[in-house]
């Protein structure tokens, strides 16, 4: 009995620590139990790179519809942009369609206290990034879902590079570009839009599930 108590012991031991060790926590920026998984990392260099810039002006495509309890599965961006926006007087944008998603959106940002700090807007993704008319410090992609569909495929990584496109022109040579739900099939959101960014003065600086971008003549001046 006591050998068959102590195998099951070892096997939930077993199983605690690996699960300890894929949770991917934002910590103390974001309380522990919240895991980020296979962002966190180029959330922490984006935050890095906001930091040194003095980002004020953050434009996100596609917003949190799940709020906080969305980021494992979603990245819960609206909420990490705005909470960093909080601490670093920088304000947030936020875009998406669905109006279900922007009323999920919203109450996570009231939740948090970020009304003052982030501004989530019922529209149409293109139209809204085109008549935009302020500077962009952070640039992050992430709407049109992706599936297994090679159309809807099509038609998402399309919708990317034309978001891009449409905000192009307000992005600086110190802006930031972040695109989600890269490391999918078939290139994911981003294969377009990257290959665009490439050939016209932009560079990769993280690729993973996300991919992360700069201009090849991004400052990266310590003392900004």
């Amino acid at each position: 009995m006591k050998i068959v108590i102590s195998i099951l012991l070892l096997g939930i031991a077993s199983f605690l620590i690996g699960k300890w060790i894929k949770h991917k926590s934002l910590y103390p920026f974001m309380p522990f139990r919240y895991d980020f998984r296979k962002r966190r990392n180029t959330f922490l260099k984006t935050m890095e790179l906001m930091k040194r810039t003095k980002a004020k002006t953050i434009v996100e495509t596609g917003t949190s519809r799940e709020g906080l309890r969305g980021a494992k599965s979603n990245g819960a961006a609206t909420i990490v942009f705005g909470k960093w926006a909080k601490e670093n007087n920088a304000f947030v944008h936020s875009v998406d369609i669905n109006e279900e998603s922007v009323k999920n959106a919203q109450a996570e940002v009231d939740r948090q206290h970020l009304q003052e700090f982030v501004q989530i807007h019922h529209s149409d993704s293109l139209a809204f990034l085109e008549d935009f008319n302020e500077t962009v410090d952070v640039l992050y992609l992430d709407s049109y879902d992706y599936s297994n569909d090679p159309e809807v495929q099509k038609k998402s990584q399309q919708h990317h590079l034309e978001e891009f496109q449409r905000i192009e022109d307000q992005l600086h040579d110190n802006s930031i570009v972040l695109i989600d739900d890269c490391d999918l099939p078939n290139g994911g959101k981003g294969k377009l839009v990257i290959d665009y960014m490439l050939d016209r003065g932009w560079k990769i600086l993280v690729e993973s599930y996300q991919v992360l971008l700069v201009r090849d003549n991004f400052i990266f001046d310590e003392a900004l």
